[in-house]
């Protein structure tokens, strides 16, 4: 019994500090993609712009059943429509009170009409705001 807890403690300490070397190295490399300024992962205007209360966020959606039912149905119908683009799928769908608030970047005008149009035909939808951007080319 007396063997066994020092060499239970130092497997869980070398596996500790292997995990541990394992994170800071994912650390520094996300913290280089963030340096890089041309990184298409760079979202730091869109974020700032998110901080504010002007624009809402996915954290905006209201918990009563009829909003968390207009936006799953919403978000169903715009990922099996296989047409769109993985942008569009991605679009952020936030109802409050009824009033679908639709952000994002999408491929075309196209893409951002079709998606107003599901949400339009979207029974319990009151109305429409559709923030969608078209990606630059």
């Amino acid at each position: 019994m007396s063997t066994r807890l020092p060499l239970v403690l130092f497997t869980l300490t070398g596996s500790l500090i292997l995990m541990t070397g394992t994170v800071q190295a994912e650390q520094d490399s996300v913290i280089y993609l963030a340096a890089d300024s041309s990184s298409k992962m760079d979202n730091t205007e869109r974020n700032v712009r998110d901080r504010d209360d002007a624009n809402l966020t996915p954290e905006d959606q209201k918990e009563s059943k009829g909003d968390i039912d207009i936006t799953a149905t919403i978000r169903q119908a715009v990922v099996r429509d296989e047409s769109l683009s993985l942008n569009a799928k991605n679009a952020k769908i936030i109802t409050r009170h009824g009033v679908v608030t639709l952000r994002g970047l999408v491929e075309s005008e196209a893409e951002r009409l079709t998606l107003q149009q599901i949400a339009t035909q979207t029974p319990g939808v009151v109305q429409i705001d559709n923030q969608l951007e078209i990606k630059a080319p």
